[in-house]
């Protein structure tokens, strides 16, 4: 199997198992108690979503050097 380099952060496979893992922790977490939507729903949600964000983020080039 030969190795290629990555076009786009999305063709890294750490990227689309953070997005596998925010979908299923969507879905896990419609399954709390809806007196948590506000609170810890809300909170779990934006964490999970927060690391697909991160590493697109890392994947774009430095905009500081110039």
């Amino acid at each position: 199997m030969e190795k290629t380099h990555a076009e786009s952060f999305r063709d890294l496979i750490v990227y689309q198992k953070a997005k596998a893992v925010s979908r299923i922790i969507f879905e896990l977490s419609k399954k709390f108690p809806k007196e948590e939507t506000y609170s810890l729903i809300d909170q779990i949600r934006r964490s999970s979503r927060s690391i697909g964000a991160q590493i697109a983020e890392a994947w774009l080039p430095d905009r500081r050097v110039q």
